[in-house]
């Protein structure tokens, strides 16, 4: 058999995986609340697989080790930073937030969260929220779409188009019919394939190689400061806005619906701590391969006189050179896995929005049957405008990743804080703070000034605009609110009692 053929038959192994599980997942489907979050009933074990494998993407496979390629270690700050936001977000954020959904009127959306949790009478922050996940995943999505064009022109010679519409399809097909939990499944199985992956390829191109020492040599032939964490400039003005920028990815995970909906999911606030445990473990060491992937390609084409045109194929090309075809295809199932991982997830969520957050808003009243649908029909509506939007993608995979990464961080990340927090947060509070994030960052994104003669990532100003104008708005129309302040206790009783025991200084500002 041909090099092509062993590597097609590992795709449509894989293919059929996971469409077997969105039909397993199908037939578990019975209503419009189990299409969106799946009974609240993950064990933490798949809450933790899930919520990393739809986190990482088609950036961890392809966009951390293409960035690590061509810049050396000083893009791994990315990876620190998004570390040290996972590891706070599943920390603080998960048991509360499972805890604080569950009596905010049994909240499965983080829109309709904000909206019980500040009992807000107007509609609007509802309203707005849903438009913002439905915007924001539109271009999350098209992004994984820009990843799955690319990875079939490597994989197959096939052109970028007929490469995008095949990821869509077979992730429609899934997504479609198995919804949360379907995505959920797959996830488990993606996040496996994905971090095998990631462990294999390292371990075989230092041997190829010839060895850490022999790597390490190479590496430095072609440039020295690619091993350095501060770049060929050292430590000066503009490196030191470059590696806040990067650590500040790490403020993204506390506004991310595709990756908090996970925390909802859980059986309980006690699943956290497995759940925490099981998911930075696997980020870890994901992470570790991923950087490592991009700087062993260095080494490992320097020598062998090769070259990429496409920093962002690096894991790719290194496993075509290095594994047998058969290997090699389920290479590229696993970065399938990643790009897919986190399509279906942002098209259940983006499906959610639009069902929970604005039709049940605006609408009439409708059966189970008839949300179940609109949520399919919304799935497809996003991935069709998501694939309109790549065919002539704007930037690189991580370029058009950070842009969406940073509207929902400083849209909804200081919101969800400050409502599990803060009490005195206000439904007003939380809308200007959310506009006035959500503005800042397109903003910022367009003009790009230059501060110490480096970009600013747009979360940082986006982050604390949204801070400062949520708290001062609150305190200026904060009224006494004895449910909601008795809601507020029993969800920290609650998540205390769960997820710690008895409450003993977690984080929380009760004034």
């Amino acid at each position: 058999m041909s090099d092509q053929t062993y590597q097609v038959i590992a795709l449509l192994v894989y293919f059929g995986v996971m469409i077997a599980i969105g039909y397993y997942a199908y037939r578990q489907t019975t209503d419009h609340e189990g299409y969106m979050l799946a009974g609240r009933k993950l064990p933490p074990w798949t809450a933790a697989l899930s919520a990393g494998a739809s986190d990482m993407s088609g950036w961890l496979m392809m966009g951390l080790p293409g960035a690590i390629y061509a810049a050396g270690l000083i893009e791994a700050w990315i990876a620190i930073g998004l570390t040290i936001g996972a590891y706070l977000n599943w920390r603080f954020v998960a048991p509360r937030l499972r805890s604080y959904t569950e009596i905010a009127k049994n909240s499965i959306t983080i829109p309709s969260f904000f909206e019980n949790r500040l009992h807000d009478r107007s509609r609007a922050l509802r309203v707005a929220s849903g438009a913002i996940v439905l915007v924001f995943f539109t271009f999350y999505v098209s992004s994984m779409m820009v990843a799955g064009g690319e990875f079939f022109q490597l994989a197959f010679g096939t052109n970028y188009i007929t490469g995008m519409l095949i990821v869509a399809a077979v992730t429609l097909v899934y997504t479609l019919i198995g919804g949360f939990l379907g995505a959920s499944l797959t996830d488990v199985v993606q996040g496996t394939l994905m971090l095998l992956l990631l462990l294999v390829v390292p371990v075989i191109v230092v041997f190829a190689v010839g060895g850490l020492g022999d790597t390490a040599a190479a590496i430095r032939e072609v440039d020295p400061s690619r091993l350095s964490f501060f770049g060929g400039a050292g430590l000066t003005a503009a490196t030191a806005v470059g590696v806040i920028s990067a650590l500040a990815w790490g403020l993204g995970y506390f506004g991310q619906p595709h990756i908090i909906v996970r925390f909802m999911a859980m059986r309980d606030a006690a699943s956290a701590k497995s759940a925490r445990r099981i998911g930075i473990g696997w980020m870890v060491l994901s992470l570790t391969g991923a950087v490592a992937s991009g700087l062993l390609g260095i080494a490992y084409f320097h020598r062998s006189g090769g070259s990429l045109d496409n920093p962002e194929l690096v894991v790719l090309a290194l496993s075509q050179v290095l594994l047998h075809p058969l290997l090699v295809g389920f290479v590229f199932a696993a970065v399938l896995a990643a790009i897919m991982s986190t399509v279906s997830s942002q098209l259940i969520v983006s499906s959610s929005a639009f069902v929970e957050d604005l039709y049940k808003v605006f609408g009439r009243g409708a059966s189970e049957r008839t949300l179940l649908n609109l949520g399919r029909i919304c799935v497809l509506i996003v991935a069709v405008i998501a694939m309109a939007l790549a065919i002539n993608p704007s930037g690189t995979i991580l370029e058009l990743v950070a842009f969406a990464w940073a509207g929902f961080g400083a849209s909804f990340g200081p919101a969800i804080l400050l409502s599990l927090f803060w009490r005195k947060l206000t439904n007003w509070g939380a809308l200007a703070g959310m506009v006035v994030g959500t503005v800042v960052v397109f903003v910022w994104s367009a003009l790009d000034p230059q501060i110490l003669g480096a970009s600013l990532y747009e979360i940082i100003p986006g982050f604390i605009a949204n801070v400062v104008v949520a708290v001062v708005v609150s305190m200026l129309t904060h009224q006494p609110n004895a449910q909601r302040d008795r809601e507020f206790d029993d969800a920290v009783e609650m998540a205390n009692a769960k997820a710690h025991g008895p409450a003993t200084g977690d984080m929380q500002v009760e004034s």
